[in-house]
């Protein structure tokens, strides 16, 4: 080894003193690390969901336009009177949605009266009762047993469109009754039929299925007076179950609340 490091090295031998410099040595190798120890797997935490928001309660007014009382119900002696009296109601929740206050039509000394459940989108859209396809439907039972839709009257439990079409809530048919009773009230009709079972149930108070009580003959009392009353499939039921069967047993219903009229007319 010729370099000057070399030479620096033997000179040291020489002397004596190489033991005093040590020999270059390898890095010793850097102990391991200890293995981490493992972390504990947190338990999952438990999913939190927004509490729902709390219901708030619907609050009618107070003033008579908006609520009207009995006793301006009862002081209304004519269906105008009672409409004009009714008609700004909001007593229930479907009173601020509705587009159009439906209060029924027809002939106001009818013998035969129909009552069905609430108005539809249809409905609420003119403010006539049955004017969609059921009403379509209804108007040609009518004319099946030989009376015009004119000479009779139509009118439903509700006066205001229930959300999508849904049935009244037992509180919105309460509110609304007195109405429809005062309307029976002031055109005395000698039969009522009941369209489905939401007139059958909140009118009549029987609240079996409407196909275990239909073409079974009920009474109603209203005033002073009893009312016959024919239970029959609603329309919208017969143009979703559009079989001979259905349509027959309609049929037999219209037909035994006809007679009954014009046995009352000739009496």
């Amino acid at each position: 080894m010729d370099s000057p490091l070399q030479a620096w090295r033997d000179t040291l031998e020489e002397l004596g003193v190489m033991g005093f410099v040590r020999e270059p040595m390898a890095a010793a190798p850097e102990p391991p690390l200890p293995a981490a120890a493992p972390r504990p797997v947190a338990a999952p935490r438990p999913t939190v969901r927004p509490a729902p928001a709390p219901s708030v309660a619907y609050t009618p007014p107070t003033d008579p336009m908006g609520c009207p009382t009995p006793e301006i119900v009862a002081a209304a002696t004519t269906l105008l009177e009672l409409e004009q009296a009714i008609r700004g109601c909001l007593a229930c929740p479907l009173g601020p949605n509705r587009l159009k206050f439906v209060f029924g039509e027809g002939d106001p000394r009818a013998r035969l009266m129909f009552v069905g459940e609430g108005p539809g989108r249809d409905e609420d859209l003119q403010g006539r009762p049955f004017v969609g396809k059921a009403g379509e439907l209804l108007d040609k039972m009518i004319g099946a047993i030989g009376l015009k839709r004119e000479e009779t009257y139509i009118a439903n439990v509700v006066k205001c469109r229930p959300p999508d079409n849904r049935t009244p809530s037992p509180d919105e048919a309460r509110t609304c009754l007195g109405y429809l009773r005062r309307q029976i009230e002031l055109i005395q009709p000698a039969v009522i039929v009941t369209l489905g079972a939401t007139p059958l149930r909140e009118l009549v108070g029987v609240s079996e299925g409407i196909t275990r009580v239909r073409g079974q003959w009920k009474r109603v009392r209203i005033g002073d007076r009893d009312i016959p009353v024919m239970p029959t499939f609603h329309p919208a039921y017969v143009l979703r179950q559009y079989t001979q069967d259905v349509r027959r047993a309609v049929w037999e219903d219209l037909k035994a609340a006809k007679e009954w009229v014009d046995k009352a007319e000739g009496a």
